[in-house]
């Protein structure tokens, strides 16, 4: 009998975790609601990373996801909406999804900043239909140089990621399988 309360337990657990994940994806934000967040997320991207402002307006466009959510227990799904913005401007709205299988266990948040750092890059991606990292481009994650300084000189990539967590900058992460997806708004 304790194998079966074992599996109940984990069914339990994964019921949860994927709860959780299904109430981010059921509770869409509205335009107004994703705005104010991406706004919070730039000041916390331009506060904790040295020379972020100068690289953002060098940019094509930026797109952030101020809350990205990821649960899981063995198999686990991460999502969370966000805004493109180019030269400043919203133009449009976006999701993003992904799936993992491995050892994983409870719930995250972490904020994510795709630069793209080209215009046949920001094109490629504003004309997709469902545009996936590793796949249809691929996104280099950005370490900070001394002082915690980006250092734009060494930027050759197309497109860049900052990946922020409670206590700030994130290493060793990887995008690829991430989906990004238009939102009507």
């Amino acid at each position: 009998m304790p194998s079966r309360q074992r599996t109940n337990q984990l069914f339990v657990v994964l019921l949860l975790c994927f709860g959780l994940f299904a109430s981010q994806v059921g509770l869409a934000a509205s335009k107004q609601v994703i705005d104010v967040e991406v706004e919070e997320a730039l000041q916390r991207f331009y506060k904790e990373v040295g020379g972020a402002r100068k690289f953002a307006n060098m940019a094509e466009g930026m797109l952030v996801f101020p809350s990205v959510i990821k649960a899981g227990f063995g198999i686990g799904g991460e999502y969370g909406e966000g805004a493109l913005l180019v030269k400043g401007k919203t133009v449009a709205y976006y999701s993003t999804a992904a799936a993992s299988i491995g050892f994983q266990l409870g719930a995250q948040s972490k904020t994510v900043i795709l630069v793209f750092t080209e215009k046949s890059a920001l094109d490629k991606f504003r004309q997709s239909d469902g545009w996936e990292a590793g796949v249809d481009g691929s996104v280099a994650l950005i370490e900070l140089g001394a002082g915690g300084t980006i250092d734009t000189s060494n930027i050759r990539d197309p497109i860049v990621a900052f990946v922020f967590g409670n206590k700030g900058l994130m290493y060793n992460l990887t995008l690829e399988g991430s989906k990004y997806t238009r939102l009507n708004k």
